[in-house]
């Protein structure tokens, strides 16, 4: 048992966090309301503290001290007394052990307990009854951690943003199916430093990787009574450590050594974070952290009755970022996970409640303010979910520039297009083109639109084409859960058919909405797996399924019909890197002539004419042609993208002055190769539920004879 002093030296009230700095490790933790704080030391073979301290020194609202001699791997944590009055939003017990909120590593797991809770379970007067048993023997520890990798020559690719290609994923259930991986490394980041992942991202034409949350998280309690667990991982524990789970040696340098690899490779990688709320939930949630430490500072309270949570994020409760303490630790978290891992950005989950002040939201608020001044967060990628369950909360398009945002529009009328609904036209002409109805203002970019057609959140591709309703039994919800619209079709049977007609027209229509995605201004998401057929078997909302359910089916690969699908998407993301004309950074007006009598846009019926207003308001038109066109120093692009949701081929008259067309790619007919030459042709037919895209060479003009030269 290691044993130091009787009293802690002053030390530094920052940084906050346990810091070692090479003689002792220094403590400091934020608590507005408390009127004293203990740091708790463990042995690692002791479920009870073996030795317990006072914080000596408080200053500008933060508790420290000093403790020499200690080291990094010391296990430490706080308890925080002061008044337990829940309906003067105060929540404090010493008898609860606290996890530090900077703590770098955590040891130990958290056993599910009444001990946990500050108030007594069942209790008459339920959370207005402190209960008193101390909760040390079923908490993890906080640990001091010194970091230290060595990065090399290492890089951030600086991918740009209309360069860019994401790819979604959960970073368990990419490997959990791979035969090929050593079981231990299943699920975790070192299976993802293997060859086989940078390859096939590489080979796909993925530049940006986003991992769902990485962060220390916890899987509630009525989750593991019911034998499930929190897979998503959208339950942010602690915000500086990464999940347990996915490390197989320990050591933080698994996820150093992944991003490294990416990176060599161009990759990046972003992180999705959630730090709209925390895993203790509503009033009635445990104490293991925050509440334990200052629950009026850290969480909004309702102002007409402070013993309730605020629970603008549908999760119980809402981070407080209108209190400069709490913001400086959402930042400082940023700053860390960007400096110590080389995170190459952050999707923020509910973005619109970091955004919120007292009085609602605001894209002028103390996040988005010091996001956009800081000198390095504000040059990484920074995307916004720009919604949340709360009053106001629908915020697409007004987020601070800077921002990308997704766009579940964009989601919402590709499914509806291809489904066939009337109606779509005008609404699908808009996404193809970066949607600027929504985006476009304060110099905003087409990149601001995160363009997808799922998400983790819903369906996977195969099941928007094979499911008309949700089929989420397996979350024992009674199918409650999840979207109710998901505005999918099963093209004539419910779930996996055997009928060619209806696998051919799934196919068919997969196809379709990939080219849709691919081939639109802004930025292409892809749910992995969706490339081979993915399913979920009807389940749109996955979040508890750490099983075959989620995990992703490699082996679908294998099969001639995925292999299929999957080089279609590879083909369709090189034609959106060799044609600029396609992922323009720039909103299109057709103000610029690119050539004679050519425009940078254009829109066009099915007899080559420019698209009347009455063609752009008739319900039934489910064909759109796009003819987009750009130049770079003495090159020029110019594509026109043929888009057809009727079920029968339609015949296109293109439209054009003088010039060539050359064939690039159809949907319908994926293995038809790209022509190399350039054809005189007036007209084309695209088939059925289908969008071909073609190349156009204007013919320069022939003096007459006699005419000057």
């Amino acid at each position: 048992m290691t044993s130091w002093s009787d009293a802690l030296l002053p030390g530094l009230p920052y940084p906050l966090g346990a810091t070692w700095d090479g003689n002792g490790v220094n403590f400091a933790v934020f608590s507005g309301h408390a009127q004293r704080i203990e740091l708790c030391l463990f042995d690692a073979s002791s479920r009870k503290e073996s030795q317990r301290f006072k914080l000596p020194e408080y200053t500008d609202e933060i508790w420290h001290g000093y403790l020499p001699g200690a080291r990094p791997g010391t296990l430490y944590g706080f308890r925080a007394f002061g008044n337990y009055e829940p309906m003067q939003g105060h929540r404090f017990n010493p008898h609860k052990l606290l996890l530090d909120p900077y703590a770098r590593g955590m040891a130990g797991r958290l056993t599910w307990t009444d001990a946990l809770f500050g108030y007594r379970i069942n209790a008459a007067r339920a959370d207005l009854t402190q209960d008193k048993r101390d909760s040390a023997p079923y908490m993890p520890r906080s640990v001091v951690c010194h970091n230290a990798f060595d990065w090399g020559d290492d890089k951030r690719p600086h991918v740009p943003w209309e360069d860019t290609v994401i790819m979604e994923a959960h970073p368990r259930g990419l490997s959990m199916l791979r035969s090929d991986i050593q079981f231990s490394k299943r699920g975790t980041f070192s299976a993802l430093c293997e060859n086989w992942f940078v390859a096939y991202l590489k080979n796909l034409g993925v530049t940006t990787l986003e991992l769902m949350p990485v962060q220390s998280f916890l899987t509630d309690r009525y989750l593991q009574d019911k034998g499930l667990v929190n897979y998503w991982g959208y339950n942010t524990l602690s915000f500086f450590v990464p999940h347990a789970g996915y490390i197989a040696s320990g050591s933080l340098n698994d996820l150093c050594m992944l991003v490294r690899i990416l990176h060599a490779s161009g990759i990046e990688v972003i992180l999705d974070v959630v730090y709209n709320h925390t895993a203790e939930g509503n009033e009635l949630g445990p104490t293991l952290c925050y509440r334990g430490l200052d629950n009026a500072s850290y969480y909004r309270l309702a102002p007409d009755n402070l013993r309730c949570c605020i629970n603008d994020t549908g999760c119980g409760n809402t981070l407080n970022l209108s209190h400069p303490r709490v913001l400086q630790m959402v930042i400082d978290s940023l700053r860390y996970w960007a400096e110590t891992f080389h995170i190459d950005g952050f999707r923020f989950d509910l973005c619109t409640t970091l955004g919120r002040e007292d009085y609602g939201f605001d894209q002028r608020s103390g996040f988005f303010d010091i996001l956009r001044q800081d000198p390095l967060l504000s040059r990484l990628k920074l995307i916004a979910e720009p919604w949340d369950p709360g009053p106001g909360g629908y915020q697409i398009g007004n987020h601070p520039p800077g921002f990308a945002e997704w766009n579940d529009s964009y989601r919402d009328t590709s499914r509806r297009f291809w489904r066939g609904d009337e109606g779509q036209r005008g609404l699908i002409a808009a996404r193809l083109t970066g949607s600027g109805d929504i985006f476009e203002r304060k110099g905003r970019r087409p990149w601001s639109s995160v363009n997808f057609l799922t998400a983790h959140d819903g369906f996977t591709l195969m099941d928007v084409v094979s499911f008309n309703q949700r089929h989420n039994e397996a979350n024992e919800e009674n199918n409650q859960d999840g979207h109710g619209e998901n505005y999918s079709t099963n093209w004539g049977e419910e779930g996996q058919s055997e009928d060619p007609g209806i696998l051919h027209v799934r196919d068919a229509v997969r196809r379709a909405m990939f080219a849709t995605l691919l081939l639109s201004q802004g930025i292409p998401m892809l749910l992995a797996g969706d490339e081979f057929g993915q399913t979920q078997n009807g389940n749109n909302n996955a979040y508890c399924q750490d099983s075959v359910v989620s995990w992703l089916n490699w082996s679908l690969l294998d099969t001639p019909r995925e292999m299929e699908m999957a080089a279609f998407v590879k083909r369709l993301l090189a034609a959106r890197q060799n044609h600029f004309s396609i992922n323009s950074g720039r909103y299109l007006h057709g103000h610029t002539e690119i050539s004679p009598e050519i425009t940078d846009i254009g829109w066009f019926s099915t007899d080559g004419s420019s698209m009347s207003v009455e063609e752009w308001e008739r319900p039934e038109g489910r064909t759109l042609a796009l003819r987009r066109a750009g130049s770079r120093k003495d090159e020029k692009d110019i594509t026109l993208l043929l888009l057809n949701a009727n079920a029968d081929p339609q015949l296109f008259t293109l439209p054009q002055p003088s010039g060539e067309w050359r064939f690039i790619l159809e949907s319908a007919r994926p293995d038809k190769e790209e022509s190399l030459d350039f054809s005189p042709l007036t007209e084309i037919e695209v088939s059925g539920r289908s969008v071909l895209l073609l190349a156009y060479r204007p013919i320069p003009a022939t003096k007459e004879a006699g005419a000057p030269s």
